[in-house]
């Protein structure tokens, strides 16, 4: 019996990463999900850590996603479209780079924050990033989503000024339609 592989040629491999054969773990690239370089490291520490006799884990809804473009693209969670297709009541708050003053001293005004946010919880389900450092920015909605944190939460923090983080800041209070500075 050899190494079971899906249709599109990646190894199949369990919650765990186990494959079909004893003792063969796989993580990465050649096994489901994104190609990404992060995501194959947190899935070999928590198949380390399984093979120690610890518990590891990968939360595969708060990897973020990131394209080095410019704009830099990047986001974390499910998507507007994924969350009307699954019926979830969600509210949306977005904020422009046009307003950060960070940006317009950088000269890189482009893109904005979009936050989604479960409608009747606040707990953040999504947050998109289109614009200068969007791949820096991205981790505070990871650790936010990780311990699943509110868009008020966000709200509530001190960003330094000026920064592009206050525009993730913003992006949380429009969730309710309460910008400071736009």
């Amino acid at each position: 019996m050899g190494l079971q592989l899906d249709e599109r040629g990646a190894i199949v491999v369990d919650a765990e990463c186990k494959t079909n054969l004893p003792g063969v773990w796989a993580v990465g690239d050649v096994v489901r999900g994104p190609m990404l370089a992060h995501k194959a490291e947190e899935e070999g520490v928590a198949v380390a850590e399984r093979i120690a006799g610890q518990h590891g884990h990968v939360n595969f809804n708060t990897i973020p996603w990131v394209i080095y473009t410019s704009p830099e693209i990047a986001w974390v969670g499910r998507t507007e479209q994924q969350l009307k297709a699954d019926g979830v009541a969600y509210k949306a708050g977005t904020f422009p780079f046009l307003a950060n003053g960070r940006a317009r001293a950088l000269g890189d005004t482009t893109g904005m924050v979009k936050f989604l946010a479960d409608a009747k919880t606040d707990e953040i389900l999504g947050v998109h990033i289109v614009g200068p450092m969007a791949s820096e920015l991205i981790s505070e909605a990871v650790v936010a989503m990780e311990f699943r944190a509110s868009a008020e939460d966000i709200a509530r923090i001190c960003h330094a000024h000026p920064s592009l983080s206050e525009a993730t800041k913003e992006a949380a209070l429009a969730v309710d339609k309460r910008t400071l500075n736009f």
